[in-house]
């Protein structure tokens, strides 16, 4: 499939067909990065059942300048970024897949946009996994956005210190979620690098689990 928004930029999708599986997996990568690198997380995760689609970044970024900079500074990218994961779900709910069957999932740059969109179109969403990401704006940006996640698990994992995402930043991000209304849970890992660790894989493919699994 291809985006109309965003340069036309591909979706790649592997595992089960889209609309037949448990659920839909949408994973955002990073910066100088693209599908194929934040893919690469999908055997890790084990659940080869689900769909899981990857969007690409026209030049290998969702935005110009760091997610702490000025909104102003990183449009119209922003803008269009957001237009595209909007399009991605969009087109897994026209599939049949219900939105509380859609998890989004994101890595440093990719987990700041999925953060930010999450927050901007806050409802029951299956589980929200940001690695080594917080919500977009400059030191003092208030998040206001109307909406509830209803219960959404979510979890935001990242090293201390991170050379691009200061800590500060997630937990002030995770404090914004719970406030709306998700369940929220955070590890911060000393020393730890900018990748995503084996504890945090198992997190996420708890939440995976725990939400494809008849009780």
């Amino acid at each position: 499939m291809t985006l109309d928004r965003f340069g036309g930029q591909p979706i790649v999708a592997i595992g089960a067909p889209l609309g037949q599986a448990p659920a839909t997996v949408i994973m955002v990568h990073g910066r100088n990065a693209g599908p194929a690198n934040i893919l690469d997380l999908v055997p890790r995760l084990g659940r080869p059942d689900l769909t899981y689609l990857a969007p690409t970044a026209a030049g290998r970024t969702w935005y110009p300048l760091s997610f702490m900079a000025e909104i102003s500074r990183n449009e119209p990218y922003l803008t269009s970024a957001l237009q595209t994961l909007e399009t991605v779900v969009t087109h897994a709910e026209a599939a049949g897949v219900a939105r509380s069957r859609i998890v989004l999932l994101g890595f440093s740059q990719g987990a700041c946009l999925t953060s930010e969109f999450a927050v901007r179109h806050a409802s029951r969403f299956g589980a929200l996994i940001i690695f080594t990401g917080g919500l977009i704006g400059p030191p003092g940006t208030e998040w206001n956005h109307p909406g509830n996640f209803g219960g959404t698990p979510v979890f935001f994992g990242s090293g201390d210190p991170d050379a691009h995402v200061p800590v500060s930043r997630v937990m002030e991000s995770a404090e914004v979620f719970a406030r709306m209304g998700a369940d929220v849970k955070t590890s911060i890992y000393p020393g730890r690098g900018h990748w995503i660790g084996d504890e945090e894989v198992e997190i996420a493919r708890a939440m995976l689990d725990r939400l494809t699994t008849p009780a």
